[in-house]
């Protein structure tokens, strides 16, 4: 099972760099072997049936993993202890041959590079984008993000100028960029097996869920997006509130949003879960305020330090500035919009699509404000369903939504009680959404390698999730019988 993942991983690594954009700078683009496979239709069709091969490998054998453990409930607590060791030693082999790989399906880690690079340049990113810069730096960047400046908090902006003083390379300051995103999948690691404790779960079957799905490998760790250490950094924010008070679990709060600014919502779990049972609307309401004072005072002192400021806070409209087929206020506003078109009816381009999507804001943001003021408290299973509610209905509401910002809401659904029918909606969303991690933009022209990519998928998908052996072994996993809940006021000790 590990080695034939493994596998799987090599072949993504190889496939990936022939559907991935590269610095024409770099060594690999200096033979002729890779600039006749990145300009031929033929050899972008080739690399991605590898990668998609690869990834069909790496999910068959994420299904078996979770059967495998699905049962640890059965077993003694030393073995279900080695069932988790089992999930992270699996997640590490599995991870390990994209470690240095470029940016796979998704060109967003160039841009991380030439945004610290512009950082020690002594050039706020916030304020400008990367096309002030020249070089190796900017050659694989997206062109559309090319005059955008960054929506992203200080800790990648500063660790990536940290990294540009060392190096000018752009892959290893993708690397190194890799590994803030590992840093994330580490905090899972040890966050999630307690969280799902919490709710009396199966910590090794929901570590595998989170840890080892395609859908992590690959845009979690292949497209070292920021969003893994972010949604790392919220779930270590939980546990740590909960074992070591409010105060410690909001710094990491404050931290979550300095890495991307949804990261914040997780204060909302916190103050759920620390103050006392029928908490008032006031002692909300003074938590609150103690929690957002804690996490935004770090985060205005991490601007303060780095001397790169609040600036993001102005950038945070960026990626909306395109429009994603995953987004439903996009799909919705640009389907009125182009009923008024067909219509006649003579009004701006756009104007439902800006209305849904500002609707759609205000909704997921007063749904978040809901949960804080009306959600029960006193209760850390709660706690992260309401964390969980909320991060889901930020992606749903959301005007610009990618793969990767699935990774916001998975860890926080693997940890809590699911009917059988959610649950194996859950592995099949982990699933869908990995193998379709190739059919980005970075493919864009390519319409016959599109195609085939659409077709592989069509193929792997039912082979994975619809045959009578594959319908077997995710309902083997979704009955798993859960371990028995530990008492819970015994879990949410030291609330304050």
């Amino acid at each position: 099972m590990l080695v034939r993942g493994f596998v799987g991983s090599v072949l993504v690594l190889v496939g990936g760099l022939g559907v991935s954009v590269l610095p024409d700078s770099t060594p690999l683009m200096q033979p002729d072997l890779l600039p006749r496979v990145h300009g031929s239709e033929v050899g972008r069709m080739v690399s991605l049936g590898i990668v998609m091969l690869g990834l069909g490998l790496v999910a068959s054998q994420w299904l078996s993993l979770c059967r495998h453990v699905a049962h640890a409930a059965d077993l003694h607590s030393e073995d279900r202890e080695d069932a988790v060791a089992l999930v992270r030693h699996a997640t590490l082999v599995w991870a390990a041959p994209l470690v240095l790989a470029p940016p796979l399906f998704s060109r967003d880690g160039w841009s991380y590079a030439a945004q610290g690079m512009l950082a020690k340049a002594g050039i706020s990113p916030y304020e400008h984008g990367p096309s002030v810069l020249s070089g190796p730096i900017v050659e694989a960047v997206d062109p559309r993000w090319m005059e955008t400046v960054t929506p992203y908090g200080p800790i990648p902006v500063s660790i990536g100028s940290f990294g540009a003083e060392l190096t000018g390379n752009p892959w290893v300051l993708v690397i190194g960029h890799r590994m803030l995103a590992l840093t994330g999948l580490v905090l899972l690691a040890w966050a999630v097996p307690r969280l799902a404790r919490w709710s009396g779960l199966n910590p090794a079957l929901a570590a595998a869920v989170v840890l080892a799905s395609p859908l992590m490998l690959a845009n979690g760790v292949g497209g070292l997006h920021n969003d893994l250490l972010m949604v790392g950094l919220m779930a270590a924010a939980l546990v740590v509130a909960q074992e070591h008070g409010w105060f410690a679990g909001a710094l990491l709060g404050g931290a979550a949003a300095a890495v991307k600014a949804p990261g914040g919502l997780v204060c909302i779990g916190i103050v759920l879960l620390s103050l006392p049972a029928a908490a008032t609307l006031l002692d909300r309401v003074r938590r609150l305020g103690a929690v957002a004072a804690t996490s935004g005072g770090l985060l205005l002192g991490l601007g303060v330090v780095t001397g790169l400021g609040v600036g993001w806070v102005r950038a945070l409209g960026v990626p909306g500035t395109v429009n994603t087929p995953l987004s439903m206020p996009t799909l919705v506003g640009g389907a009125l919009d182009w009923l008024t078109r067909v219509l006649g009816v003579g009004l701006d381009n756009a104007t439902f699509l800006d209305l849904v999507r500002q609707l759609a804001t205000v909704a997921a943001l007063g749904l978040a404000t809901a949960v804080a003021l009306r959600w029960r408290t006193g209760s850390a299973v709660d706690a992260v369903r309401a964390v969980a509610l909320v991060m889901g209905a930020l992606v749903l509401l959301s005007p610009v939504v990618h793969l990767w910002y699935f990774l916001w809401v998975v860890p926080f659904l693997a940890v809590i009680r699911l009917p059988r029918t959610a649950m194996a909606a859950l592995l099949g969303w982990s699933l869908v959404f990995g193998l379709a991690a190739p059919l980005d933009s970075s493919l864009h022209g390519a319409y016959l390698a599109i195609v085939l990519g659409s077709l592989l998928l069509a193929v792997l998908v039912p082979l994975l999730l619809l045959t009578r052996a594959s319908r077997a072994r995710i309902d083997r996993i979704v009955s798993a019988e859960w371990i028995p809940a530990q008492d819970e006021p015994a879990l949410v000790a030291r609330r304050r």
